[in-house]
């Protein structure tokens, strides 16, 4: 029997074992749990109804799980991203307008288009056409987008009487709760706590409660039966998919989803000392994010709490498919999730955008033909409360600075392409 498993998942060839990919898994587990909460609560954000949110976030998040276990044999975890969810819920629906089963829509064509990039030479292109300078600045850009969300979801930034901002109540009971919660989250991140965001989502939760701010009298109307969740699922609509603001979706979509998940791939099957899993690993992603859209989320991508499950010997896809299985068990706690106020949730919003923030280390900021573009994302991201708006100026500004400076050598011929279809999208939208 041993023998077997190890045939078909070089568990012991790779310097594991089963007892070891399990405790991978429960701990990669641990780790991404509270994606359950946030990533529902962003989903209900953009109009699908909060118990089927649940429903789309864990499904999607088993399939991603099985998908890269059991396609790649790869010990990462797949569920849907922080980032792309924003934009999927404020960008999308809120900023373009789509509905909510049109952005579905959106997020299964960019599914497609990232297959045929993962299984073609088109990966490398994108890959060596973008410079790091912006790939880094979106993922700041979208750590700052992300904390908005959070102090916004807290109410102590509300829309400003004389400014388009504003300091809220500070007396309130809700940013009370909120900051009392923010210093639990900190402190347990700080610390390397196991579980850290789990048990924030946990204690903020009984805060809100003490302070009567969680109307328990309708948990036992909150769950969902099969039927409920037939509503959501594969419930993308393609009406205006003969629309510009529908393909500009798909487009800014899939350059997030290419980006974010080819450097993060790298990253962790390198960590699990695999690095001829790379094609495979990064096949299963794009598999796997074609699927959300059918499921009723916003894509899958592979996470940094994964890295957590490596960490701890994970090598194989045995620790991505205990952790799927794991997912599949949080159903006994859907009647629970609907409780979860946003005083607790928006510290893990605020934390991510946080250690997303990181990055900007990464920009060269001594080349202001560099700097400048990746500039504008990141305050164009958050400031224009789009995702898509916020990445066209800054790959619009790259090959202007570089000309500027006489470095127009500098830019790939598929830039100053994305950079024009993007300009062309502020025209019409002008027009």
């Amino acid at each position: 029997m041993k023998n077997r498993i190890n045939n078909l998942t070089g568990v012991y060839d790779k310097g594991s074992t089963i007892k070891n990919e399990i405790l991978a898994g429960f701990i990669s587990f641990f780790a991404i749990v509270y994606i359950i909460v946030v990533n529902s609560t962003i989903l209900a954000d953009a109009g699908i109804p909060i118990q089927a949110a649940v429903w789309a976030t864990i499904l999607t998040s088993v399939a991603g799980c099985f998908i890269v276990g059991f396609g790649a044999n790869v010990p990462l975890i797949l569920v849907p991203g922080m980032g792309v969810n924003a934009m999927f819920a404020y960008t999308f629906v809120h900023s373009m307008g789509l509905t909510w089963q049109e952005a579905l829509g959106v997020v299964f064509i960019s599914g497609l288009v990232f297959i045929v990039i993962a299984f073609t030479k088109l990966s490398n292109v994108l890959s060596t056409a973008i410079p790091g300078t912006l790939k880094h600045a979106i993922t700041v850009g979208l750590g700052l987008f992300l904390a908005l969300i959070g102090l916004e979801k807290s109410n102590i930034i509300v829309r400003g009487e004389h400014a388009l901002v504003a300091l809220g109540d500070i007396g309130s009971l809700e940013v009370v709760a909120f900051l009392l919660t923010f210093v639990i989250a900190i402190g347990l991140f700080l610390r390397n706590i196991p579980g850290n965001f789990l048990i924030t989502i946990f204690l903020g939760t009984v805060i809100a409660w003490v302070f009567g701010l969680i109307d328990t009298s309708q948990m036992g109307a909150s769950s969902l039966s099969i039927e409920d969740y037939g509503s959501v699922f594969a419930a993308m609509s393609f009406d205006s998919i003969a629309s510009i603001t529908f393909w500009i979706a798909v487009f800014s979509l899939t350059m997030v989803l290419v980006f974010e998940n080819i450097g993060l791939v790298s990253g962790q099957v390198n960590q699990a000392k695999q690095p001829g899993k790379y094609i495979p690993a990064v096949r299963a992603v794009s598999i796997s994010a074609m699927f959300s859209g059918l499921f009723g989320s916003s894509p899958t991508v592979s996470t940094v709490e994964g890295s957590a499950g490596i960490t701890s010997g994970g090598r194989t896809g045995i620790t991505a498919i205990v952790t799927g299985l794991l997912f599949l068990l949080s159903f006994l706690f859907i009647p629970f999730i609907s409780l979860i106020p946003g005083s607790a949730i928006s510290p893990i919003l605020i934390i991510i955008g946080g250690l997303m923030l990181q990055n900007i280390r990464d920009i060269n900021l001594q080349d202001l033909s560099e700097a400048f573009p990746a500039f504008l994302i990141i305050i164009m991201i958050p400031f224009s409360y789009s995702i898509a708006d916020g990445i066209a100026f800054g790959f619009i500004a790259y090959p202007i600075a570089k000309l500027a400076v006489g470095k127009a050598s500098q830019v790939s011929k598929p830039l100053y392409i994305i950079a024009g279809l993007f300009f062309i999208n502020f025209l019409l939208q002008g027009i």
